[in-house]
Parts: C-alpha cells; sequence; structure tokens
C-alpha cells in the first residue's frame, strides 16, 4: 500500500510524539531519582557528620569517666569508661560502609581508628599508671603529653573528615542541581514540541478530511451529473426519434411536391414550399446536433476509426453542399498534401466538416466563395475552411464552442449555436485540435487537424 506524502508526515508526527513522551518520562523519572539521590547523600552525609561528632562524643565521655576512676577510683565510672570505649567500635561500623567509595576518606578513617585504639591504649596505661598514685600526674609526663597528642591527632582528622565530606556534599548537590536544571528544560520544551507537533498532525488529519469529503461531493456530483447526462440523452433519443420520422415524411412529400409542380407553377409561388423543405431541414440538424451533444456529455458518443479515402470523401461532402445548399455561394475544394488515406471516424468527421462549412456558407455574403482545403500527411491530416464573410468579433472568441453561443453581429442571421460546439466535441473525441483566425468584414479561417496514429493497414 502506498502512502501519500501527509500520511507519511502523520504517521512520522505520531512516531516522533511517542518518542517525545517517551523522552519527557524518562527525564521525569530521572528527575524523581535524582532528587530521591541529592536527598540521600545530604541524609547520609549528615549522618556521617553525626557519627563523627560521636566519636569525639564518646572520645570525651571516655576521657572523662578515665580520670572520675582515677582520681576517686569509683568503679561505676570505670564501668562507664568501658562501655563509651565499646561504643567506639559501633561508631566505626557505621562509618566503614559509606566511606568505603572514596579512597582518601577511608585512608583518614583508618588513621583515625589506629589513631583511637593507640588512645585507648594510653589510657588504659594512664589507669593502670596512676591509679592510687594521683600525686605523680604532671604535665610533663610523656605519657599525659604523648595523650594529648593523640587527641590533636584525632581532632585533625575529624576535621579533615568533616570538611572533605562537606566538599563532596556540595560538589555533588551542585552537580545535581546543573543536571536537575538542565532535565528540567527539557520537559518545558519536550511539551511544547509534543503540543505543535499534534497540532501540526492534527491539521494534516484535518486537511485530509476536507480533501476526502470534497472528492466525495465531487464523485457524487459526476454521478448525479452522469444520471443527468444519460437522462437528457434518452430524453433526446426518444425526441429525435419521435421527430424524425414525420420531418422525413414532411422534407421527402415537399420534395415530390416541388419536382412534380415545378414545371406547372411559376418559381416564385414555389417559395412557401422551399421554406418547408429548409425548416424541416433545419430542424433535422437541430435534432441531431442536440443529440451529438447528449451523446458526449453521457460519454456514449462512438468512437470508430477506420482507413477513409480523403480525396473522395471530401469531394462527396462538397457534392452534397452543392446538390442540397440554396445559397448562392461557391465552395472551391483543394487537396495537399503526399498521403492518400486517413485514420479517422467518417461520420464524425462528416459531422466536424459539415458544421464547419454551413456555418461558413451561412455567414457569407451572397456569391462570395468558401474555401475548402484537405492537406493529408502521414503525420496528421488538415482541413481548413475560410470564407469571406462578417467575421467573428475578438470578444467573443473565448466562448466560441460553447453550446448555444453566437457571435453578437450573427443576431440577424437564423441559427442555434449549436454547431462549432458539435465540431469540438467530436474533434476531442479523436484528439484533433482547432483553430480560428478572423476579422470583422474580411473573412473567418477555421483549421481542424486529427494527428494520425502508426497504424498498419
Amino acid at each position: 500500500m502506498r502512502w501519500s506524502s501527509e500520511g507519511k508526515w502523520a504517521i512520522g508526527g505520531f512516531a516522533l510524539v511517542l518518542m517525545l513522551m517517551g523522552t519527557l518520562s524518562v527525564t521525569s523519572h530521572q528527575n524523581a531519582a535524582q532528587l530521591v539521590e541529592s536527598a540521600n547523600q545530604v541524609r547520609q552525609t549528615n549522618e556521617l557528620l553525626d557519627v563523627l561528632t560521636d566519636i569525639s562524643a564518646a572520645l570525651t565521655e571516655a576521657e572523662s569517666r578515665r580520670w572520675g576512676y582515677i582520681l576517686f577510683g569509683d568503679r561505676k565510672e570505670l564501668d562507664e569508661y568501658n562501655a563509651a570505649v565499646k561504643s567506639l567500635d559501633d561508631i566505626f561500623d557505621k562509618l566503614r560502609q559509606p566511606l568505603a567509595d572514596t579512597p582518601i576518606q577511608k585512608q583518614r578513617l583508618d588513621q583515625l581508628e589506629d589513631l583511637i585504639a593507640e588512645r585507648v591504649k594510653l589510657f588504659q596505661q594512664s589507669i593502670e599508671t596512676y591509679q592510687g598514685r594521683q600525686s605523680q600526674i604532671v604535665s610533663t609526663d610523656p605519657l599525659i603529653k604523648r595523650t594529648k597528642e593523640n587527641l590533636d591527632e584525632i581532632r585533625k582528622i575529624i576535621s579533615e573528615l568533616e570538611t572533605k565530606e562537606e566538599e563532596l556534599l556540595e560538589i555533588q548537590v551542585e552537580e545535581a542541581q546543573a543536571n536537575l536544571q538542565m532535565r528540567m528544560l527539557i520537559e518545558p520544551v519536550g511539551t511544547v514540541l509534543t503540543f505543535g507537533i499534534l497540532s501540526s498532525v492534527f491539521v494534516i488529519l484535518y486537511r485530509q478530511m476536507l480533501r476526502r469529503q470534497q472528492a466525495e461531493a465531487f464523485q457524487r456530483k459526476l454521478v448525479q451529473e452522469k444520471e443527468l447526462s444519460e437522462l437528457k440523452l434518452q430524453l433526446f433519443s426518444m425526441v429525435s426519434h419521435e421527430f424524425r420520422t414525420p420531418l422525413s415524411l414532411i422534407l421527402g412529400s415537399a420534395q415530390l411536391l416541388g419536382e412534380s409542380i415545378k414545371h406547372q407553377v411559376e418559381p416564385t409561388k414555389l417559395k412557401n414550399l422551399y421554406r418547408i423543405q429548409s425548416s424541416a431541414k433545419m430542424i433535422t440538424q437541430l435534432l441531431s446536433d442536440i443529440l451529438t451533444l447528449a451523446r458526449a456529455d453521457a460519454g456514449k458518443l462512438e468512437y470508430s476509426p477506420d482507413w477513409l479515402e480523403m480525396q473522395t470523401f471530401c469531394l462527396n461532402l462538397v457534392e452534397d453542399f452543392q446538390l442540397f445548399s440554396e445559397s448562392k455561394c461557391s465552395l472551391k475544394f483543394t487537396d495537399k498534401g503526399s498521403c492518400v488515406h486517413a485514420y479517422v471516424d467518417e461520420k464524425l468527421l462528416y459531422s466536424i466538416l459539415s458544421n464547419l462549412l454551413s456555418n461558413a456558407i451561412k455567414y457569407s455574403l451572397p456569391d462570395s466563395p468558401v474555401h475548402f482545403t484537405l492537406i493529408c500527411e502521414p503525420e496528421r491530416v488538415s482541413f481548413q475552411v475560410r470564407d469571406e464573410g462578417i467575421g467573428i468579433p475578438s470578444e467573443n472568441l473565448a466562448q466560441l464552442y460553447e453550446p448555444f453561443s453566437r457571435g453578437s453581429n450573427a443576431k440577424a442571421i437564423l441559427g442555434t449555436g449549436l454547431g462549432l460546439a458539435v465540431v469540438k466535441k467530436c474533434l476531442d473525441l479523436q484528439g484533433g485540435a482547432i483553430t480560428v483566425n478572423s476579422e470583422l468584414g474580411v473573412g473567418t479561417t477555421f483549421t481542424v487537424t486529427i494527428p494520425q496514429a502508426i497504424v498498419s493497414t
């Protein structure tokens, strides 16, 4: 199945919308995940800072209980000291997992753990050394000095751990904010693009719907016109059939009557009889033209081409006009070209040339010549009908081949305005063309050309 360009655009638009909606969904999910991750990082860092504070608090508690036991010998103070020292192991367990992914922090944690282990040993040594000998405690004692240095080193490591965690947290928050801003920018842009694409797809589908409706309306109109043309054809066929018989009887009777009495009656007294014959011929021709147009409109006009000897055909046509025409115009025939036969429809060609010759004679002055030229060539056959009549106004040339259209200077001359319409219909059926060259008061020249296909004789 072949898709139209608009159909392809609509399918592509829907696919793009689905991609954008998928991208927006993924971006929204990532934004939410980023927010959750940032919150977890903040919470984890705060927990680490709290744990580091707990180390300081535990060390302070242990030192306070140590001195309480050394100075006062209270076993309860010793138990509190042991509990504070033991709590340090739990605190380190809380620190190891969060800091495992940061090598420098892990290294500092190992250093802190070693320092605290050393401090616990120093605490134990001080208990064993000064228990019951409080008078020996002096600030210059190496144990006291080392304990103080150990505390400074622990505080330094804890401070470095806290500072590094705060720096990492700040970097993570900044990166998360930057990514979040970029992703959040995608959401409104994607929404606008999705709306624009959907609007474009809607416009395309709406235009296709309108075109389909127009095509359906046009199809219905064609069907109605075809039905009307068939009805017209049936009506005109019936009218033609019903009128032809009495018209033939009238014309035949008038001709027989004219032949039988023309030697007994003066010519001037036969004028009315000739009028009867002329009117019957005119009505017969009118019926023939109307029926031809109706058949052409209904697509029922037959086209049956065959090889025809052109000179003989044209001479017979000229003879018919010389025998039955009442005009005093002289009809002059000229034969040109290099071929003898042409592949044409004889009936349609007779209708074309008879209407052109009839018009040329009708609109010419009495005793003026009408020139009829045949140009037969292998590629085409052409016919030229030239008169020296009244001519056709230039403003009437555009509607020249429309039914019932006549020149503005021909109102006083009897006619129906169907002849050239019949000529055009018969010519179109054969793929031919017609041109006209006219000048008022000088005359008119019609040229008919019928192309010749290469057909074997």
